[in-house]
């Protein structure tokens, strides 16, 4: 298997290990703020937060509907602590509508993935869903192994290298 090949898998496959990720919003103010949601991911890379409406990343995605997002690797599991794998997505994030088919599925995502937890949170109508679109991303192994997200096609990856694009 090659290297890109190698790297094409692991990124297919890295978010299957997390369960939250870490979010980053921006108030009106251009205050930022940097948190982190339990998540679920469709087939088309579309991820989708469960969020109370009290907390300040809701907030800012309500005045500001765009998020970036970090999946990290722990630190304790690092050989490395400044090379350690990382994907991250700049996203456009759209409200899902509470009780349309779309927030039905995913709220049952959600349970399937969290179990009673999400029938607690189903009922207090505070929570909401935000569907995160990404528009880019970079997922990096490690020192010289940094690629870029294809924004056509969100499943493949293209190499970064240090030659200047112009």
């Amino acid at each position: 298997m090659s290297q890109f090949e190698t790297a094409l898998a692991a990124y297919q496959s890295f978010t299957d290990s997390f369960q939250s990720l870490m979010i980053s919003t921006v108030s009106t103010d251009n205050t930022p703020n940097a948190s982190y949601a339990p998540f679920v991911i469709d087939k088309s890379k579309n991820i989708y937060i469960y969020v109370s409406g009290l907390s300040t990343h809701t907030q800012n995605l309500h005045a500001v509907p765009k998020a970036s997002v970090l999946f990290i690797d722990d630190e304790s599991q690092t050989k490395q602590i400044f090379a350690r794998r990382r994907l991250t997505f700049d996203c456009t994030a759209t409200l899902v509508e509470r009780e349309t088919e779309l927030w039905k599925q995913i709220v049952d995502s959600f349970e399937a993935r969290f179990g009673e937890m999400i029938q607690i949170l189903r009922d207090l109508s505070d929570f909401r869903i935000f569907q995160l679109t990404p528009s880019k991303g970079r997922f990096v192994i490690g020192f010289g192994a940094a690629y870029e997200v294809d924004p056509n096609d969100l499943s493949t990856l293209t190499h970064v290298t240090g030659e200047s694009k112009g």
